[in-house]
C-alpha cells in the first residue's frame, strides 16, 4: 500500500511520530492531557471574557478570537493524531486529508493576522490613548476580524487548489504526523517547482506583511515607553504587552522555521518537532500566557466565581 502507480491517490498513509508501541503510549498520553487542557483553557478564556462585561473591550474581543481560533487549530490536527497513536490507524482519505490541510493552512494564516491586529490595538492604546475608543471602535474591530479570517480563506484555498492538481504515483505514504504542505509535495511524481514557488510567496507574503505590521507597532509603542518618565506607566505599558510579545515570538518563531524555506530542506525529525510545538503545544499555552500575567482576567475571574456562588446561595 506504500506505493501504487496511479494518479488517483485515493487515501494517504501518515508515517507519524515513532513506530514504537511504548513511545506511541506515552505520546498519546501526553498529547491527550494536553487536548483537555487547550479545550479547557480556550473555552474558559471565551466564556470568562463573554460573562463580564469589563472584558468587553478591542483587546478582549481578539484574545477571545484567538483563543477560538487555537481551540480549532487543535481540533483540526490533534483528534486524528491521537487516534494514530492508539490504534495504529494510520490510513486518512484524500478528501480529509486535503480538509485537514485546508483547515490547518485556514487557521494559522487568519492567527498571523489576528495578532497583527492584536498588535495594532495595543500601538493605538499606548501611542493615541485619547482617540482610542473612537479609533477602535466595534465596526474597526470586526473589520480587522472578518479582515483575518477571509486572508485565512484565500490562504488556504490558494494552497489546497495548487496541491489538490498535482498526480500522485510513486507513494502515498506521508512523512508526518498530519497533512501538511511540503511533506504531500514531496510524495508529487509531477515538476512542483511552480507550485511550490506559488505556495512560498503566498505563505511568505502572509508571515513577512504581518510580522512587519506587528514589528512596527512595537516600535512605535517602544518609543512611547521610553518617552513616559511616569515608572508605573512604564510598567502598566510593559505588562499589557508581554503577554502578546510572548505568543508573538513563539507563534512566529516556529511558523517561519518551518514554512519559509524550500521544501528540499525539510527535515523528519526536527520539523515534526516543530510542528508539535505549534499544533499542539502553543494553543495549549496561550490562554495561561494571555492570563497569568494579567490582572484583569484573574479580576474578572474572580467577579464570575463569586456571581456564580452569589447566584447558588440565593436558590
Amino acid at each position: 500500500m506504500g506505493g501504487r502507480n496511479n494518479t488517483q491517490v485515493s487515501s494517504f498513509i501518515l508515517q507519524g511520530l515513532t513506530d514504537s508501541a511504548g513511545i506511541r503510549l506515552a505520546l498519546f498520553t501526553l498529547f491527550l492531557l494536553m487536548y483537555l487542557i487547550t479545550m479547557l483553557g480556550n473555552a474558559g478564556m471565551i466564556l470568562i471574557i463573554r460573562l463580564d462585561l469589563q472584558l468587553h473591550t478591542p483587546m478582549y474581543f481578539f484574545l477571545s478570537h484567538l483563543s477560538f481560533l487555537d481551540l480549532s487549530y487543535s481540533t483540526v490536527i490533534t483528534p486524528k493524531t491521537l487516534e494514530s497513536l492508539l490504534t495504529s490507524a494510520k490510513s486518512i482519505s484524500r478528501m480529509n486529508c486535503f480538509t485537514q490541510l485546508y483547515f490547518f493552512v485556514f487557521l494559522g494564516a487568519t492567527e498571523c493576522f489576528l495578532l497583527s491586529s492584536m498588535a495594532y490595538d495595543r500601538y493605538v492604546a499606548i501611542c493615541n490613548p485619547l482617540h482610542y475608543p473612537v479609533v477602535m471602535s466595534l465596526r474597526r474591530c470586526c473589520f480587522l476580524i472578518l479582515g483575518s479570517y477571509l486572508i485565512g480563506f484565500l490562504d488556504s484555498f490558494v494552497n489546497v487548489l495548487c496541491i489538490s492538481r498535482l498526480h500522485f504515483c510513486n507513494s502515498n505514504i506521508i512523512q508526518h504526523f498530519f497533512c501538511d504542505t511540503y511533506p504531500i509535495l514531496a510524495l508529487s511524481c509531477t515538476d512542483t517547482h511552480d507550485i511550490e514557488v506559488m505556495i512560498f510567496i503566498v505563505t511568505g507574503t502572509t508571515l513577512v506583511v504581518s510580522l512587519i505590521t506587528i514589528s512596527v507597532s512595537y516600535v512605535f509603542i517602544l518609543s512611547t515607553v521610553l518617552k513616559t518618565t511616569s515608572t508605573s506607566g512604564k510598567q502598566k505599558a510593559f505588562s499589557t504587552c508581554g503577554s502578546h510579545l510572548l505568543g508573538v515570538t513563539i507563534f512566529y518563531g516556529t511558523m517561519i522555521f518551518t514554512y519559509l524555506k524550500p521544501s528540499k530542506s525539510y527535515s523528519l525529525g526536527k520539523d515534526q518537532m516543530a510542528s508539535v510545538f505549534y499544533t499542539i503545544v502553543i494553543p495549549m499555552l496561550n490562554p495561561f500566557i494571555y492570563s497569568l500575567r494579567n490582572k484583569e482576567v484573574k479580576n474578572a475571574l474572580c467577579r464570575v466565581t463569586q456571581k456564580r456562588d452569589g447566584s447558588r446561595q440565593l436558590k
